[in-house]
């Protein structure tokens, strides 16, 4: 399973892709909106963690330009904005989930894996 996490705040972003990897799952990792959707519209990715709040281009629309696409890669939104209406931007612009800052890693995890489970991608993240 091959990720992409779109994330600003570089100690976060790099702990969660060693733990994403620890996990078994492949991870690369950008820290710009637009690169981020770059490397989502060129790569092969099973899931992108996508925060809101980024250099470049907002989350907001790097979710909405993928779906505008036609992409249907899940897309799990880690940010700090907890606001219900915040949320709801987030789930309407196309994304899948919505994970608050902060966060347990454990729930993260979980929620990736069941993201990936409903793709059909099977319950397994290991890389073989």
């Amino acid at each position: 399973m091959r990720l992409l996490i779109v994330e600003d705040e570089r100690r976060l972003a790099l702990s969660l892709a060693k733990g994403l990897q620890a996990e078994g799952f492949a991870v690369d990792v950008v820290h710009d909106g637009r690169e981020g959707l770059h490397r989502a519209r060129e790569g092969d990715y099973d899931l992108i963690v996508l925060d809101i709040m980024l250099p470049g281009m907002n989350g907001y629309h790097v979710c909405g330009a993928l779906r505008a696409a036609g992409s249907d890669v899940p897309i799990l939104m880690l940010t700090a904005k907890d606001g219900e209406y915040d949320e709801a931007e987030g789930l309407d612009t196309g994304a899948d989930d919505y994970l608050t800052k902060p966060f347990s890693y454990v729930v993260l995890v979980a929620r990736v894996r069941a993201l990936l489970r409903r793709r059909g991608a099977g319950a397994s993240p290991v890389v073989r």
